[in-house]
């Protein structure tokens, strides 16, 4: 067998119908491709014999080529290291390095966003090179729109220990992140003439976008200090409705037994169907575990999950456990939506657990994201301690009350000043809401050493606002 080269490939647009000689049209495309920035500085350039073969010209033709734009100064040339662009040529600022510059904001307390540095890359790239090696060809082929068998089989055995649920992996879907999830859920509901669904307010606003998207309504139910307000719902028509019960989103309240026991009734009763969400269940400080609403009522309960808060947003993992009576429709849905997600991070996220991996994991990252909580909950009881601090028991954020007479739009319009990002919690109103101000302060994504300053910074923000 022929060895296959390893040069890159240059497209050009040669003729032999335009009347000029190849090695002039050679030249102008080159330079051309050079100037605009197709060809970036220190781009390598195909050795002469490939790119005559590629463009089926005779190698002279390139050579000459090369040769011009050398003394005219586009190309370098060094013996070992081929022909590149010439670096001082390069007239486009191309604006990767602007892109991947770090933001201009100091302190950034955005809330639900992890530590992306403690993504477990070493033992993820392990799982994904044992995986790949022992996979098999036909599952490089066209994947299951449910997901890889060995996936589902894994997350099944993993949330059924860990969150106490019953799920079986035939109704299982593997999503690209929860956002999908919930939209391809949402699609079938609407499909089965579902026109409302109510969801807690305050709550995650953007996801309410993604629903109304699918022709459905979202109707907001107020929250308090025991979760989403479940008696209100039996004077509402809606076909489901959307919680987060292990840890509301964004006020940090957890969902009391007895209004669980009176979702569960409320939903047979009524024949709705419960939207579980339990984006960041699996972090937990001062509390007992309190196990997935799905493993008291599989068949009126879908739980979504994501890989996004446990390992990073960039894996666009999310999975679904559905009633039985919603699998097949789903699964077609996520065929004709996107044909199904990578298998590889599949194969990878299968061997990842399996291993104990996401376990260990876990427990590493439990412990970094609790030191950030202490330290975030003590800079802010010694530097305002007349704001009330709510959820702090768990998640990768606290819901923080302000005092009397503090403007929440003003404040933060005052950080941002300051370099301080932080979120009012009227960005979480879906509807009318007698909510008191208050800030959404994550602390996942903040270094430990960075968490004193920032708040007392914070601090004075808020209370310069409100003396004024």
């Amino acid at each position: 067998m022929k060895r296959a080269t390893c040069s890159s490939e240059i497209l050009l647009a040669i003729s032999r119908q335009a009347g000029r000689p190849l090695r002039s049209q050679l030249e102008h495309e080159l330079r051309c491709a050079i100037r605009n920035g197709r060809l970036p500085a220190g781009c390598l350039l195909p050795a002469s014999r490939v790119l005559a073969s590629d463009l089926r010209v005779s190698r002279g033709v390139v050579i000459e080529a090369y040769e011009q734009l050398l003394a005219e100064g586009y190309l370098t040339a060094r013996h070992g290291s081929g022909t590149r662009v010439a670096a001082r040529l390069s007239e486009v600022d191309i604006p990767i390095a602007r892109a991947e510059a770090k933001s201009s904001i100091r302190h950034d307390f955005r809330p639900g966003i992890p530590d992306v540095a403690q993504f477990p890359r070493r033992a993820w790239l392990t799982a994904m090179r044992r995986a790949l090696d022992a996979a098999s060809d036909a599952m490089l082929d066209y994947p299951d729109p449910q997901g890889i068998e060995s996936a589902r089989c894994a997350l099944a055995a993993y949330l059924n220990r860990a969150r106490a649920t019953m799920a079986q992996p035939g109704n299982v879907i593997i999503c690209n992140g929860s956002a999908q999830a919930i939209y391809l859920l949402c699609l079938i509901l609407s499909r089965r003439k579902i026109r409302r669904i109510a969801v807690e307010n305050p709550g995650y606003a953007e996801q309410c976008t993604d629903i109304r998207a699918t022709g459905i309504e979202t109707c907001p139910v107020s929250v308090d200090k025991d979760g989403i307000c479940v008696e209100r719902l039996a004077s509402m028509e809606v076909g489901a409705v959307l919680v987060t019960p292990a840890h509301q989103y964004p006020t940090g309240s957890v969902l009391s037994s007895e209004r669980r026991t009176a979702l569960l009734e409320w939903a047979r009763r009524s024949g709705a169907l419960i939207v579980e969400d339990d984006y960041d269940a699996e972090y937990r400080y001062d509390r007992e575990p309190l196990g997935a609403l799905q493993g008291l009522a599989p068949d009126v309960v879908c739980y979504v999950g994501t890989a996004s808060k446990t390992l990073s947003p960039a894996l666009r993992l999310g999975w679904l456990l559905l009633p039985a009576k919603f699998s097949g429709e789903v699964a077609q849905a996520k065929l004709q939506m996107d044909r199904g997600s990578p298998v590889p991070d599949q194969l990878a996220l299968a061997d990842f657990i399996s291993r104990g991996e996401l376990d260990r994991h876990l427990r590493r990252t439990r412990l970094v994201y609790k030191r950030r909580r202490d330290r975030l909950v003590k800079a802010l009881s010694k530097h305002l301690p007349s704001a009330r601090q709510h959820g702090v028991a768990a998640g990768l954020h606290l819901f923080l009350e302000l005092p009397g007479g503090a403007r929440e739009s003003e404040i933060v319009k005052a950080a941002a000043r300051h370099s301080i990002r932080v979120f009012g919690a009227s960005a979480y109103q879906i509807g009318a809401s007698s909510q008191p101000p208050a800030l959404v302060v994550g602390y996942g994504a903040v270094l430990e050493d960075e968490l004193e300053l920032g708040v007392q910074q914070l601090a004075r923000v808020i209370n310069a606002a409100t003396r004024r």
